[in-house]
Order: C-alpha cells, then structure tokens, then sequence
C-alpha cells in the first residue's frame, strides 16, 4: 500500500503532467458547454486562470517571460472580439489567454495553428456538403480542445 509521502513525492515529480491533464478536462468541460449552448459561463471559463497561474510558478519549465507573451496572444485575440463585433467570441478569447498563459508563446501559436487548421477543414467540408452558408458560426472551443490534444500527443509540450 502506498504511503502518503510516496504519493505526494509522485505527485511533485509528474505535476507539469498532472496539470496538463487538468488542463484537458478543464477543455473537454469547456467544450461540452460551447457545443451545447454555443456560450461559456465566464465563472467556469476563469476557473481556469488560477490553474494556468499556480502551474505557470510551480510547475512550468516554461520562462516567465514566455508565459507572458503567451497570455499576451490571447489579449489580441480580446482585441479583434472588441473589433470584429464578437465575430469570435469573448469566451474563446479569454480562453485562448488562459491557455496561453499556461503553455507559453510558442506551444499557444502552435495549438491555434492546429485549432485554426481543423476549423478550418471542418467548415470547408461544411460549405461543400451544404451544411454551412458563408454567415454560419459554429463553437470553437472543441476545436481549440483536440488541438491541445494533438500537440500534448505529439510531445509539443
């Protein structure tokens, strides 16, 4: 049987691990809402900043500076909602800066260039089956959820 000092010794050793899977079903919640209700409740989306926070300082091997200017990308990104007129949402933005502030600059430009990517395709096949007009909107989260996955698969982070 294990002991607790065992559990806790795991636990420091895989946290970057540990919150990374957090991370996931943090997304996957996050996803189930954007699909079902096309909104996110902003008390469950800023959840999740005191986590991308606490493993920022405690378990990132990630450079502050770089968690920074990740949290900085989503901060564009609140810029175009506010310009666009929420034609991407304010929800997905202020995701997009959690999880910046969680990954960092490099591994954020990387999960959206997948996520942009996927949604991306996803709407092509959409406008070809007409199942889409050019004024369709569809959640973006759960695109933003299997880029994640696809780069933690791929060892991005």
């Amino acid at each position: 049987m294990y002991r607790v000092e065992e559990i806790l010794f795991f636990m420091m050793q895989n946290r970057w691990r540990l919150f990374q899977i957090l991370f996931l079903l943090y997304l996957i919640i996050l996803s189930c809402m954007d699909i079902r209700k096309k909104k996110l409740s902003l008390r469950v989306l800023l959840a999740g900043a005191p986590a991308a926070v606490i493993s920022g300082i405690s378990a990132s091997e990630i450079p502050a500076a770089l968690l920074i200017a990740g949290g900085a990308v989503g901060a564009g990104f609140l810029a175009v909602s506010k310009i666009s007129g929420e034609a991407m949402g304010y929800g997905d933005s202020i995701l997009i800066t959690i999880l910046g502030g969680f990954l960092g600059f490099w591994n954020i430009l990387s999960v959206l260039t997948a996520a942009f990517l996927l949604a991306a395709v996803f709407s092509a096949v959409m406008l070809v089956r007409r199942g889409f007009t050019r004024k369709s909107s569809f959640p973006f989260v759960p695109f933003l959820t299997a880029a994640y996955i696809g780069v933690l698969l791929t060892g991005g982070f």
